[in-house]
């Protein structure tokens, strides 16, 4: 069973949707318990981190997800959940749940294309991804695949080697982190077509070392 976390902020049904096309078994919940005995656990996101570790706070899920982290099961935040797993948030200088250290950084305001036209912020459509570091997760994917991405702050691990790939959009930054039995992508593997669904794929295969 894999736990798909509930905690007031999340696009939920569609990474339900997409983990049940895959013919895998899920169960989108904040049952605290449930969460503790799932065998896998996707902690997706949408909207300001704020808002989201409140919500976290007032649940008592962040100790749940700290006791999945440390427990070594396989843990996948996405977008915002990619985010908040780090230390410290740009946005409303919020503390955040520090599985692994690191800030979430604001795009700059006045970002530039390499023709010098202005982009726009939130980074929003599809961008191809660039891996650093060889990992399950990433089985199966190519330069030439496209991931959706809706973000005005990206994650900036301190750790170098918590980087699995990055994306190009004004400048090179993190969009997929991994650690131990963590992983995590910026960009939304539920709404990246084929791609996205061979990561999820890959996530509900991956045995962790």
């Amino acid at each position: 069973m894999i736990a798909i976390i509930d905690y007031e902020a999340g696009n939920l049904t569609s990474v339900e949707r997409a983990i049940r096309s895959l013919g895998r078994d899920c169960v989108v919940t904040s049952d605290a318990q449930t969460i503790r005995d799932a065998e896998r656990v996707i902690f997706p996101g949408v909207g300001q981190a704020g808002s989201a570790m409140a919500s976290l706070a007032r649940t008592e899920l962040s100790a749940v997800i700290h006791d999945v982290y440390a427990s070594g099961r396989p843990f996948m935040g996405i977008c915002l959940g990619t985010q908040i797993i780090l230390s410290h948030s740009q946005e409303y200088d919020t503390p955040c749940l520090g599985l692994l250290e690191g800030e979430v950084k604001a795009f700059p305001l006045k970002m530039t294309d390499t023709d010098g036209s202005l982009l726009k912020i939130p980074h929003m459509g599809w961008n191809r991804i660039h891996q650093v570091t060889d990992h399950p997760i990433l089985e199966g994917i190519t330069e030439e695949d496209e991931f959706y991405f809706v973000h005005s702050y990206y994650p900036a691990p301190i750790h170098r080697e918590h980087v699995l790939a990055e994306c190009t959009y004004g400048f090179t930054f993190p969009v997929m982190l991994g650690h131990k039995n963590l992983i995590s992508s910026q960009f939304h593997p539920e709404k990246s077509g084929k791609a996205g669904l061979k990561i999820l794929d890959n996530f509900c295969r991956w045995q962790p070392c």
